[in-house]
């Protein structure tokens, strides 16, 4: 068994000119990715954006939340998006994206100054509302990327640019499909 390679802080930072690239009002969806339970990834060509349900065939509702006082899924994190910039930057290829465990991948800047809480991202027919819940780093994220990445992620600059991606719910459920334009309204 091969073990894996990690970026160094050095190398990751040297990728933020390409993050901080990402388009700014209208990008595209790259990836959907369902996560039928914990630890499977299914990736989807087509997903359904549903009001109570988040990514219908996730496992979002049925998963819970720790930082619920009854356990029950978080509204406010109901999609986790990630920047496909910094996803291909933090995992090294694209095949690997689906590990950080967000369900939508985008080129889109998802920065704390384009996409402020309360930003509507329209995608395919759905539209989303940009939350205020910080998406941070976890031990998973370290186990697939490394402790140096979840660092970078966790930095001021990684913060400032949401580099492990942002949190949002759905308020208008739709069809989306990979390719979709994303539009920032």
């Amino acid at each position: 068994m091969v073990k894996e390679s990690f970026k160094t802080i050095s190398e990751l930072e040297a990728g933020l000119d390409e993050v901080r690239r990402s388009p700014k009002d209208e990008g595209h969806l790259e990836m959907i990715i369902c996560r039928p339970a914990n630890g499977e990834r299914r990736l989807l060509s087509e997903g359904r954006l549903d009001l109570a349900e988040g990514l219908l065939g996730d496992n979002w509702r049925a998963r819970g939340s720790s930082s619920a006082p009854d356990g029950s899924a978080n509204p406010e994190a109901q999609i986790t998006i990630m920047n496909s910039r910094a996803a291909t930057l933090v995992a090294q290829s694209q095949e690997r994206w689906q590990l950080a465990g967000d369900q939508l991948i985008i080129d889109l800047d998802v920065s704390a100054a384009n996409l402020r809480p309360g930003t509507r991202l329209a995608i395919g027919q759905a539209i989303l509302e940009v939350t205020a819940k910080p998406h941070t780093g976890c031990k998973k994220f370290v186990g697939h990327f490394g402790l140096a990445a979840m660092e970078f992620v966790n930095s001021p600059v990684g913060r400032e640019l949401c580099l492990r991606g942002i949190n949002a719910r759905v308020i208008r459920p739709g069809t989306i499909r990979v390719g979709d334009v994303v539009r920032k309204s």
